[in-house]
């Protein structure tokens, strides 16, 4: 079949393009008007988000299967307190992208439709596959249109779309090619793109307001499985089990022992490491002609498999995870770690001689916090303090004169002697004072990832320290950063951020507070911290912003004590 665009008449690209933007502008009037109507309250503001790429393949995956070829990437969004998903909240949709959209959607549907896929994505027949079929298209739509709006159809909704595929059958003369205009219609809907969260009166909490049971199933869904909720989540919400205390409980406990955690939990750590910067990875061919595209592929999927593996399946302490020795290797990798190659991904733990211990070693952290032609201390000392930390590096004033490290004296044979240059510049030395005595740790690997003894000859001081503790080699600096409290309270916060779809703010310090005594009290462990974010009251009551200039709640301990109750 043709683009669905053929032939497609009132219901073509512009036509869908203005409307498209006439529903989104009705949608950001709805939140806006949400949001400003609202009291000041415990919780997270109700957001509008534009869907990811990885959340809208996890959900038409879902909805039709694993057989379609979903080979797409959205426009990217920006980085915003350390994550892309906050990045989500403040996207906006230009014509251009939304020709990308279209184009997705354009695609989607036709595989949907095609003799290929309708005997078993559509659940029934026309009663002529030349001729509008309502009955047939409305079955398919409505059941569709639940999974993929994230709640049921309006009847006014259901009637348009079937509306728009009969009268598309009706002019190219073929059911499902019709079908496939409306499916590519909802698509590409404000409804579908965007997480539109709402807000409703609470009764158990007079006075205050909290997710409506639609806005709260998509939350806990985008959170704990980086894709919309399936319909047990939703017949949850339909009945209204999903307000109360034990329903919630109990939906919640089943998507962390679903297989789905760990799409989630991809996500999640994919975000907070940074690892979009993989896209734009290259390293110079003539200094590391091993670094293939392959080997980017891999090193990325190297660290999620131990992530996922450490952390939600064996359900480690997180802080373990950065003195680990316990991998996965590939053919590809294991020539860069100097090991032999066997076939497929295969477990792997590295000797306790070996400099290789936690996360800071494997190649994804060593590769892309480097440059094309050499290692940075620099650029692995300012990952680590604002990817793991949660603390912002400024950028290097616009008139700094980086001639003396670009082109250092020949004496200098090693990066310690070269980014020694930057400390005696007063106006660079505040920043790297707390971003080299990190990475140099990190000098026995270079570029690229492999392990040396030498740079130029010359041996390697590896030693180092963090917020003033010493420590000697790489593997100080993994017990440094384990025992650091800074650690785990950053990820508290990106935890927290990220299921609430945006920053905290000044606020949320009370809610932080706790969240990292309970993190502290579960062993530190992923699955109990995910449990107890979804569970409370803050997660699911919603707020207005309190402007900057007002006193902050957790600044006496009597509210600091009222938030904690209330979590509870």
């Amino acid at each position: 079949m043709n683009s669905i665009f053929n032939g497609l008449g009132t219901f073509g690209r512009h036509s869908g393009i203005r409307a498209f933007c006439g529903a989104l502008a009705a949608t950001l009037l709805l939140a806006a008007c949400s949001q400003t109507s609202e009291p000041a309250i415990k919780g997270s503001p109700p957001r509008l988000r534009l869907i990811t790429t990885q959340q809208y393949i996890n959900t038409l995956v879902h909805v039709f299967g694993s057989s379609l070829n979903l080979d797409m990437k959205f426009p990217p969004m920006r980085r915003t307190d350390g994550l892309l998903e906050n990045g989500a909240s403040l996207a906006g949709v230009t014509a251009t992208q939304l020709e990308q959209f279209q184009r997705a959607a354009a695609s989607i549907a036709n595989q949907v439709v095609n003799e290929s896929h309708r005997d078993y994505l559509i659940p029934c027949k026309p009663a002529d596959d030349k001729a509008p079929d309502e009955a047939c298209a409305a079955q398919f739509l409505t059941k569709i249109g639940r999974l993929l709006m994230r709640r049921p159809m309006t009847a006014a909704e259901t009637q348009l779309y079937v509306e728009q595929a009969g009268a598309s059958a009706e002019q190219v003369k073929d059911f499902y090619a019709g079908l496939g205009m409306a499916l590519e219609g909802m698509l590409i809907s404000p409804d579908v793109l965007f997480i539109a969260e709402k807000g409703e009166s609470d009764p158990e909490h007079p006075g205050k307001y909290r997710l409506d049971k639609y806005s709260l199933a998509s939350r806990l869904s985008f959170f704990l499985w980086n894709a919309a909720p399936d319909d047990q989540i939703l017949k949850a919400a339909e009945s209204g089990e999903l307000q109360t205390d034990k329903g919630k409980a109990r939906v919640v406990d089943m998507m962390l022992a679903s297989p789905r955690l760990e799409d989630g939990m991809r996500a999640f750590f994919d975000d907070m490491f940074a690892f979009d910067d993989f896209d734009s990875l290259s390293k110079d061919p003539t200094v590391y002609p091993f670094f293939t595209g392959v080997t980017v592929t891999d090193a990325r999927e190297q660290t999620l498999r131990t992530v996922i593996d450490q952390l939600i399946v064996k359900k480690k302490d997180y802080r373990d995870l950065y003195t680990t020795r316990e991998t996965f290797l590939s053919p590809a990798l294991a020539a860069l770690y100097n090991l032999p190659a066997s076939p497929g991904w295969q477990p792997y733990t590295f000797p306790a001689d070996s400099p290789r211990e936690g996360m800071l070693t494997q190649i994804s952290f060593l590769a892309v916090h480097a440059h094309p032609g050499r290692s940075s201390p620099t650029r692995r000392g300012k990952a680590l303090r604002e990817l793991l930390l949660c603390q912002h590096v400024p950028n290097p004033p616009p008139n700094v004169d980086f001639s003396a490290l670009e082109n250092p004296d020949a004496h200098y044979k090693t990066q310690r002697e070269r980014v020694g240059v930057h400390l005696k510049n007063a106006t660079c030395a505040g920043c790297h004072k707390i971003m080299d005595p990190m990475g140099l740790a990190l000098e026995n690997f270079d570029g690229a990832g492999r392990y040396r003894a030498t740079e130029n000859g010359a041996p390697i001081d590896s030693s180092g320290n963090l917020d003033g503790k010493p420590f000697a080699n790489v593997q100080g600096l993994a017990q440094t950063l384990h025992d650091s409290p800074t650690l785990p309270s950053c990820l508290v916060s990106r935890m927290y951020s990220y299921g609430a779809g945006g920053a905290p703010v000044p606020a949320d310090r009370p809610l932080l507070k706790y969240l990292n005594e309970r993190f502290a009290a579960q062993g530190y462990r992923i699955p109990d911290l995910l449990r107890t974010i979804a569970l409370g009251n803050a997660f699911t009551q919603v707020k207005k912003i309190l402007p900057s200039n007002e006193p902050l709640p957790g600044d006496d301990e009597p509210k600091q004590q009222q938030v904690t109750q209330n979590l509870n």
